[in-house]
C-alpha cells in the first residue's frame, strides 16, 4: 500500500471506528493488534445502544446522542461496504415502573426528551396491558418505552468493521512499526500504559460477565430492569449482562455471577424460563477515571493521540468518536468536549 499516513494501535470498537473515518476522508490507514479484531471487550455479546436519561443535559449526554443518531446510517454504510451486517437494529426499550413515583419521574424524564432528542425519539410511558412480544413484569403494570435505543452485535459489529476497511484497502495487521500519526485505542491495558507514562492515574479495567440465551425475539424491543440488560440479536438469541468488577484475578474467566444474571432474567421476563444457556462471556472494560470516553493528543507526545475508555458506551459513541478523532488527527482540528481530554483527568 502506498505510504501509512495514520497507524491505530488497537482494533477493537473505538480503533476500528477511527479507522474508518480517517478512510472515508482519504487517508492511508494500518491498524495494528497482537490479538486480532474484537479481541478485547468489544467481543462481548450485549449490544446494547442506550441513552443516557433525557435530564441533567451535559456535553457526555449531548455527544451521546448524536452519537446514537449517527449509528444507522453508520452501521449501514459499513455494512454496504464490507457486505458484512453488523446486527444493528433500533428496536427500542422497555423499562418497568415500580410505582407512582416512579411513573411521575419517567413522566417528567419525557419532557425532557421531547425538548432534548431533536424530535427524532421519544421517551413515553406506556401501559403494560396488551403487549406482545418480549417484556417484562412491572409492579406499577406501567412501563418506559424509548424509541432511541438500538441494538446490534458486538462481534459482528467489528467483523463488519474489519470487512468494511479490508475492501477500502486498509491493513489490520499484528505487528507494524509505528507510521505517519499514530492513535492508540489499546483498551484498559492501555490505560495502565498511560498511567505509568503520564505519572497519574488516568482508568482502569472494570471486568463484566454476560450470558447469551437461545430464545428468538428478534423484532422484539430489548429491555432494562433494575440495571440489567435484555437484548434480544438477530440471530433468535437474547443477551444478558452485565456484572461490574473492579476487583478480579482472572479477567477472561467466568463464574456464579453469570447464573444470577440468569435467574434474575427469569425473574424479570418469565418467558425466557427454560431457554437454553449457549455462552458465558468475560471481558474487560476501559473506563477512563473521568468516566467519559478518553479522547485527544497524548500529552507531549508529538503526533500520537488517544482514543479510549468506552467502558460500556463504546459501542454507542463510536460513531462520533471516529469523526472526532479523524477531524483531530487529518485536520488538527480539535471538536472533542473538553470533558473527554486529559485535563478532566486532574
Amino acid at each position: 500500500m502506498a505510504s501509512v499516513e495514520v497507524t491505530v494501535r488497537g482494533a477493537g470498537i473505538f480503533g476500528l471506528s477511527v479507522a474508518w473515518a480517517c478512510t472515508r476522508r482519504g487517508a492511508k490507514v494500518r491498524v495494528v493488534d497482537p490479538y486480532g479484531p474484537g479481541a478485547g471487550s468489544s467481543g462481548g455479546i450485549v449490544g446494547a445502544l442506550a441513552p443516557h436519561v433525557p435530564e441533567n443535559w451535559n456535553e457526555k449526554k449531548a455527544f451521546q446522542l448524536d452519537s446514537l443518531l449517527m449509528a444507522e446510517g453508520f452501521w449501514a454504510r459499513v455494512g454496504e461496504t464490507g457486505g458484512v451486517s453488523p446486527g444493528y437494529a433500533r428496536t427500542g426499550r422497555l423499562q418497568p415502573l415500580a410505582d407512582e413515583a416512579a411513573i411521575a419521574l419517567a413522566r417528567t424524564r419525557a419532557e425532557g426528551a421531547e425538548a432534548l432528542w431533536q424530535g427524532r425519539a421519544h421517551w413515553e410511558v406506556i401501559p403494560a396491558e396488551g403487549l406482545s412480544g418480549l417484556s417484562p413484569q412491572t409492579p406499577s403494570g406501567m412501563l418506559i418505552r424509548d424509541t432511541l435505543t438500538a441494538r446490534m452485535c458486538p462481534r459482528r459489529a467489528c467483523a463488519a468493521l474489519v470487512a468494511a476497511l479490508e475492501v477500502s484497502g486498509v491493513e489490520i495487521v499484528t505487528e507494524a512499526p509505528d507510521a505517519g500519526a499514530v492513535v492508540w485505542a489499546t483498551g484498559w491495558k492501555g490505560l495502565h500504559d498511560l498511567t505509568e507514562a503520564l505519572g497519574r492515574k488516568v482508568g482502569d479495567g472494570v471486568k463484566g460477565q454476560a450470558v447469551l440465551l437461545r430464545y428468538a425475539a428478534q423484532d422484539d424491543p430489548q429491555l432494562f430492569v433494575d440495571g440489567l440488560h435484555i437484548v434480544p440479536h438477530a440471530d433468535g438469541t437474547v443477551a444478558i449482562g452485565s456484572t461490574s468488577e473492579r476487583d478480579f484475578d482472572d479477567p477472561l474467566s467466568v463464574d456464579d455471577q453469570c447464573q444470577a444474571l440468569v435467574d434474575r432474567a427469569y425473574a424479570a421476563v418469565p418467558a425466557l424460563h427454560g431457554a437454553a444457556v449457549l455462552e458465558r462471556w468475560a471481558g474487560v472494560r476501559p473506563r477512563a477515571r473521568s468516566r467519559a470516553p478518553l479522547l485527544g493528543a497524548w500529552p507531549g507526545r508529538a503526533g500520537h493521540f488517544v482514543a479510549n475508555g468506552g467502558f460500556k458506551i463504546g459501542f454507542g459513541m463510536a460513531p462520533k468518536v471516529g469523526e472526532v478523532m479523524a477531524d483531530l488527527v487529518l485536520e488538527g482540528r480539535d471538536a472533542i468536549p473538553a470533558g473527554f481530554g486529559f485535563d478532566a483527568l486532574r
